[in-house]
């Protein structure tokens, strides 16, 4: 029975650390093109609030609004997308950000570009294919 026991808890320990470093592996893939997000000044449109937003919870529109003012565009981290489409279940995207952003107020969204209001102003989000790093 004991050996049993620790056969069943090697096997156990073992699925656990396969599916700890599917977790961690595919946020290290860097294949394929990489994407930013991209935010201009753009004031015609509604827009989401996003004067409270979370850097942690949306760190590519948060890095892209930190950098872009009324003169200049602001671009995010690069997110590099897997070429099988298996990196997305496991990682955080700016496509999971937009998502979010979309869905608060989806008459923000246009064409794929999300317009957002902060106490700096209103900014047109788009995520842009970068060429090769």
């Amino acid at each position: 029975m004991r050996r049993r026991t620790r056969n069943v808890t090697l096997a156990i320990l073992g699925i656990v650390a396969v599916l700890l470093a599917l977790g961690a592996l595919p946020g290290l893939l860097r294949s394929g093109d990489p994407y930013v997000v991209v935010a201009e000044a753009d004031g015609d449109h509604a827009a989401v609030d996003v004067t409270n937003l979370s850097t942690q919870r949306y760190p590519y529109v948060s890095a892209a609004l930190a950098n872009a003012s009324n003169t200049a565009a602001g671009r995010s981290g690069r997110y590099w997308r897997g070429p099988v489409g298996v990196k997305e279940v496991f990682t955080h995207s700016p496509f999971d950000e937009f998502d979010a952003l979309s869905s608060r107020q989806p008459n923000a969204t246009v064409d794929g570009d999300i317009y957002v209001r902060t106490g700096a102003g209103r900014f047109r989000l788009a995520i842009t294919r970068e060429g090769p790093a």
